[in-house]
């Protein structure tokens, strides 16, 4: 058997980079956070899925190959995230090596317009799910002094974008907290890194993508004058938690088509 092939309980074998890892994907139902999912699968990880919609966990799950775990756990409350976690780390038998901070939720109106309630709910869905769930598999990877911690951020967070306030608040704290964990984590073999895309061909652009003109003006953005697909972010992430990147961490990494340096030029967007 290769290096990167391990025996499974069923006789079968695991094969790729991620070989005998368990990963836990939040937000794993739909958009990048399905090819994520499938992208580690692929590797050769075991993957658990979390989201609040169980039809599209299953969905996702049911293409997957490396006996995945379902979870449905609402995260942005504060039971949420260490309940999830909790149950992907007994089903992985008490080890966790890669966690993707992808769940999350977007708001986009001018910023004397949202309410406290709104303000309340992205940060709870974006921030604070993504620390609990961060801080409730840390035990396990500091005991196996290992582990990769992902975040998907956004161009948002590191340029900002317009109508987009709190979107890019709740991103750029993903950004920050990716680097103290670097800072703290890093002796004993703990990476944590971040993903910031930009637009990408999921639903969550769907709308704004179909008002008149929004497509062209998106596409003047980016210098590579297309939408990034979900699976181009996902083989980011899955280099990232590989041993590839092992000297890698403390970055965000933007996967944009270069609309990180060109945002300013179109501040209609």
């Amino acid at each position: 058997m290769s290096p990167e092939a391990t025996e499974r309980a069923d006789g079968s074998s695991r094969s790729g980079p991620l070989a005998g890892r368990t990963a836990i994907v939040t937000g794993a139902g739909r958009g990048i956070g399905a090819a994520i999912t499938v992208k580690l699968d692929a590797d050769g990880a075991r993957v658990a899925l979390v989201a609040r919609t169980r039809e599209q966990l299953e969905a996702t799950a049911s293409t997957l190959h490396n006996d995945p775990v379902v979870i449905v756990a609402d995260l942005a409350t504060r039971e949420g995230p260490p309940a999830a976690v909790a149950e992907a780390a007994e089903a992985f038998g008490g080890r966790i090596d890669v966690l993707v901070n992808n769940a999350a939720i977007g708001l986009r109106k001018p910023a004397l317009d949202y309410t406290h309630d709104e303000i309340d709910l992205v940060l709870d869905a974006n921030v604070r799910s993504a620390l609990l769930a961060t801080m409730s598999t840390l035990p396990y990877m500091v005991d196996a002094q290992s582990g990769s911690i992902i975040s998907i951020t956004s161009v948002s967070g590191l340029r900002g974008t317009p109508r987009r306030t709190v979107y890019a608040a709740s991103k750029a704290a993903l950004d920050g907290m990716t680097r103290a964990l670097a800072m703290e984590y890093g002796p004993i073999g703990i990476r944590a890194n971040a993903v910031a895309p930009g637009v990408v061909h999921t639903e969550m652009w769907r709308d704004f993508l179909a008002t008149p003109g929004a497509t062209e003006t998106v596409l003047g953005v980016i210098p590579t004058r297309r939408l990034t697909e979900p699976d181009e972010i996902a083989d980011v992430v899955a280099f990232l938690a590989s041993d590839a990147a092992r000297s890698i961490t403390g970055e965000t990494i933007a996967a944009d088509g270069g609309m990180r340096s060109t945002l300013n030029l179109y501040p209609t967007v």
